[in-house]
């Protein structure tokens, strides 16, 4: 019998009403999720078929010695003779993975398993999941270092702020192949075109807007930069004790940087503070950081931001529709 659960308590609620029919025995419960993990997600395959002697001989022993010489001879060589030019290493030390914090690498495991299967799958790129311990950013950035000459790229994955700032400019700095933080860079790039959709859908400039960030980690410090760039314009930032304002004495000199190129108005206090006549929120924090009523456009009225959003972006171009 499969069934559809809600959540995991939902599923053990069905499995003991189950339990309890008269006449009827549970042997096994199983969640596709779990099944579709189980014994990972990945395996090495290789491009080529060695079927007899002669094959051996050439994808190993003794062939192989000629092209290892060639390289030696040309390091220029490991592009066109290896699986260089289309591998990248998933690397992450498991402090910030998913919404679950630094639950370490073994349990981040499984998401970088996934990560690797999209690049396979949307990219036709080989990827490998690399997951260490390692205690400090200087391990990190060597980790980085020591297996660079194997992959043509290097995908930071899941570090926590402000770690990840310096590892990915470090080994940017040190490394002859690109290194990309998907939760900085991929988030913004993702951010960004879903908001210049939304403007186009009601017509509004970028430069008229103001944007409401809650958590300004690796992902909302790149989002800032990002849209700041592109020339929105104003953006108000905020942590879990409010807005980031330039007058706080707790700031890390990341946050500072933030709150001295944001804010126009000079906005402090809480959070809530931040939505007055907002008209974009970002939410890059964790679950619970915001009332509902902070969205109102017009408590009196009882307008909800997201209904007159879905509103508007109906009358609009069918492609530009949520």
């Amino acid at each position: 019998i499969s069934v559809m659960a809600r959540n995991e308590q939902h599923a053990a609620t069905l499995a003991g009403v189950a339990r309890d029919v008269e006449g009827v025995e549970v042997t096994l419960v199983t969640d596709r999720i779990f099944e579709q993990h189980r014994g990972g997600k990945l395996s090495g395959r290789g491009s080529i078929s060695v079927r007899t002697r002669d094959d051996l001989s050439m994808v190993y022993t003794p062939g192989v010695g000629r092209v290892s010489q060639s390289i030696a001879d040309d390091p220029a060589r490991v592009w066109d003779f290896t699986m260089r030019g289309n591998t990248v290493a998933v690397l992450t030390d498991g402090t910030a993975v998913l919404g679950l914090g630094d639950i370490g690498p073994e349990a981040a495991l499984p998401v970088m398993e996934g990560k690797a299967l999209l690049f396979k799958e949307f990219a036709g790129v080989d990827a490998f999941p690399i997951c260490v311990r390692v205690s400090s950013a200087d391990e990190l950035v060597a980790v980085g270092r020591a297996i660079a000459p194997t992959f043509g790229g290097i995908n930071l994955e899941d570090i926590a702020a402000p770690r990840c700032f310096e590892v990915e400019r470090r080994l940017k700095d040190e490394l002859d192949i690109p290194v990309f933080h998907d939760d900085q860079h991929g988030t913004a790039v993702v951010v960004a075109a879903a908001l210049r959709n939304a403007a186009r859908a009601i017509g509004k400039p970028f430069d008229t807007m103001r944007v409401v960030m809650q958590g300004i980690g690796a992902a909302g410090v790149a989002c800032v930069n990002l849209l700041d760039h592109l020339g929105v314009g104003d953006i108000i930032a905020c942590d879990r004790k409010g807005i980031v304002d330039v007058t706080r004495d707790d700031l890390t000199p990341v946050k500072r940087d933030v709150a001295e190129r944001t804010n126009a108005e000079g906005r402090r206090g809480p959070t809530a503070e931040a939505f007055r006549d907002a008209d974009v929120f970002i939410g890059v924090s964790g679950p619970e950081t915001v009332d509902p009523e902070w969205g109102r456009i017009d408590p009196a009225a009882g307008d909800w931001f997201p209904e007159m959003a879905l509103q508007l972006a109906s009358n609009a171009d069918p492609v530009l529709r949520p």
